[in-house]
């Protein structure tokens, strides 16, 4: 019969799960908080861990790593079963989506940040085979449809300059394209790179650049990055910023900063809480690698983000007001003393800490933008967007620090739309608006004039 599980959170970030028994009454697994449930397969459930876990009489099993759980079993006697591990990502490796197909769970596997596709299969013995699926390289894939009565699978692929592409399995044979959608730029002018920088505790940052193949000197660049909440910023296609800003002669970058999920879940812890000034450190090591590389220079180098990524911008903006041309903050958190009783903030204490608490109030004070901006500072020129309707960052952040700037005498421009939540746009006509605004306003600003 089919198995029902339940879960419980605990906390954003801490999970309890139980399974429904045929009489209706529920088991708890015995499983730590840190397990993300991802897929069931063949009487299993399986997890990747946000910790490193020891079950009782095992070996250490690594955070980050893809573990079945034989739920069947469990059930059935009720011992705890011996735990298989599917998959142990390496330092620079993350497991993304796991989908259930009939024969197979298929991963998504990213490695230094751009993926690949692994299948796994049990040999009914307890052990899995782990095969890669021959898929292009260097950007991202993704398990779009699983079935879990056939053979098919359905994968995608995209890229900087690679439109999404649809590809399908079947019958254990590779993966092989049959649509894609429509490209919106000319992508043989241009080529993507990927870089590190060193941040300021020496750790590696890793990057992407977008830019013409045949760049000569720096130009105008828009560094874009969010480092939060485990998300990751692996390649995708941009269609904006290659129609509007690429074919105008710009480039862009994307930082793989921590609170990203990018290397699994130390990526993301190494940034929580008191630790946040480790994101910040990281994406202005990426600004000030990009000069120094030659690829841009301060004046030309304009940085972009929402929500998190608006509290990005607008920390980094204010602790390094020379190092860049323009900024874009889209839907941003600000008063950072004040954000759990602003919008959905409460439940993103897991994230950033509390500032009740006195020692992480301490480590907030220290970079919040709202709290930190001065006047007799020269900061580059902002461009605030955000959105009446949006309920989750309410608008109330924006609206501050921008009334805060004006009467200290900055240069800022505030754009609020009406509708459209926490996109700030609630269609595609208006989410062309927000684009041409954003990239026009860059445009200006560090020189773009093609």
């Amino acid at each position: 019969g089919s198995l029902a599980l339940v879960s419980r959170a605990v906390s954003y970030f801490e999970t309890d799960y139980f399974a429904v028994t045929p009489d209706g009454s529920t088991v708890q697994l015995p499983l730590p908080r840190s397990a993300d449930s991802k897929t069931a397969f063949k009487g299993n459930v399986l997890f990747t861990l946000r910790k490193d876990w020891t079950p009782q009489g095992e070996a250490t099993i690594k955070e980050g790593s893809l573990i079945a759980f034989a739920l069947r079993e469990f059930l059935a006697t009720r011992k705890v079963p011996k735990m298989a591990v599917l998959y142990t990502p390496g330092a620079r490796a993350s497991v993304g989506r796991v989908r259930a197909g009939r024969d197979d769970v298929y991963a998504t596997i990213y490695e230094n940040v751009t993926a690949s596709i692994h299948a796994f299969r049990p040999d009914g013995a307890g052990v899995w085979r782990d095969k890669r699926l021959d898929l292009p390289a260097g950007g991202s894939t993704g398990i779009a449809s699983t079935n879990e009565f056939g053979p098919e699978a359905l994968f995608t692929y995209q890229g900087f300059l690679t439109p999404t592409t649809l590809y399908l399995e079947k019958d254990a044979s590779e993966p092989a394209p049959i649509k894609a959608l429509p490209a919106r730029f000319d992508a043989a002018p241009y080529a993507q790179a990927q870089y590190e920088a060193v941040s300021a505790d020496g750790t590696k940052i890793p990057y992407f650049v977008v830019r013409a193949k045949d760049a000569a000197g720096p130009g105008p660049m828009l560094l874009y990055g969010y480092g939060g909440f485990e998300i990751s910023q692996p390649p995708f296609y941009w269609a904006n910023a290659g129609r509007i800003w690429l074919a105008r002669g710009g480039a862009y970058a994307i930082a793989n900063i921590r609170g990203g999920g990018e290397f699994g879940p130390a990526w993301h812890e190494a940034a929580l809480k008191t630790n946040r000034q480790k994101a910040f450190d990281d994406f202005i090591a990426v600004a000030e690698d990009m000069i120094k590389r030659g690829l841009t220079t301060t004046k030309q180098l304009g940085i972009m983000g929402g929500s998190n990524g608006g509290l990005l911008v607008g920390t980094v903006m204010v602790e390094r007001p020379d190092l860049f041309g323009a900024v874009v903050c889209e839907v941003p958190l600000l008063d950072m003393i004040r954000y759990t009783k602003i919008g959905a903030g409460a439940s993103w204490v897991g994230e950033y800490g509390d500032p009740e608490n006195p020692q992480e109030r301490a480590a907030i004070l220290e970079y919040s933008p709202y709290q930190n901006v001065k006047p007799g500072v020269k900061y580059p020129p902002l461009l605030f967007i955000t959105a009446t309707s949006d309920d989750r960052v309410s608008p109330v952040h924006a609206r501050k620090m921008a009334a805060k700037m004006e009467a200290q005498g900055h240069d800022v421009l505030f754009y609020e739309n009406t509708d459209g939540g926490h996109a700030a746009a609630a269609n595609h006509a208006q989410q062309a608006e927000m684009s041409a605004l954003a990239f026009t306003y860059l445009a200006r600003k560090l020189g773009l004039n093609r």
